[in-house]
């Protein structure tokens, strides 16, 4: 379990060994980052995590043996502490919805800088959800799966519940909501805890991806 002043530890999951040595020169660099140990396929992922319980899983999606999106999938149920963090060069909507929607809490592209990464891994360590500025577009796609039957089972949100949820899974923090609907910040806070227990949902991530499946991303 992490303690508050141990450095995130982390995962790295990629089968280009110079990529890896080159991830973790730049992460061992940084005081409050630790990477704790190295895959080279799906199966060790799995493996490893189990074994280190790392903070963060910074995954290839394209690695041998299972894929990534099924060892995100695999990880939220074996490992459902760590955060991860999708890292590819496919800058590919479909590959960005289906490793959302699959668990993971981030997508950043290997082409970001370092400075993009770090923030990537201290947003999705906190809880958040953090998408590469590039894919962003594609995140808020109104190309979303239709509503679930089991839809029916939850209170329907208010109109100005939805108008809160789609500014939060945008991005915007408690102020800025507040500011865009010209109410209070306690206002949002009571209606993101309405939300939140109507949908049975935690954090922002759950928050974003919700809104995803649902094509809640217009005020």
């Amino acid at each position: 379990m992490h303690k508050q002043n141990d450095p995130i530890s982390i995962l790295l999951a990629d089968d280009h060994g110079v990529l890896r040595a080159g991830l973790r020169a730049l992460l061992d660099a940084e005081p409050d980052l630790q990477v704790a140990g190295e895959a080279t396929d799906g199966s060790e992922t799995l493996r490893l995590a189990g074994e280190l319980r790392p903070d963060v899983v910074l995954l290839d999606i394209s690695m041998p043996g299972p894929g990534g999106i099924e060892v995100t999938q695999q990880l939220k149920d074996t490992s459902p502490d760590a955060r991860i963090l999708i890292l590819t060069v496919h800058e590919d909507e479909q590959l960005l919805q289906e490793a959302i929607r699959a668990g993971a809490s981030g997508y950043i592209t290997k082409r970001a800088i370092k400075s993009e990464l770090i923030n990537a891994i201290h947003a999705v360590w906190r809880g958040d959800l953090y998408v590469h500025p590039a894919m962003m577009r594609a995140l808020l796609s109104k190309d979303t799966p239709p509503r679930s039957s089991d839809d029916a089972c939850v209170e329907p949100l208010t109109p100005r519940e939805t108008q809160v949820l789609s500014l939060i899974a945008q991005g915007h923090t408690n102020h800025q909501a507040a500011k865009v609907l010209c109410i209070s910040v306690r206002t949002v806070e009571s209606h993101r805890a309405n939300i939140m227990g109507k949908l049975g949902l935690r954090g922002r991530v759950e928050l974003v991806r919700y809104a995803m499946e649902h094509g809640i991303f217009e005020t």
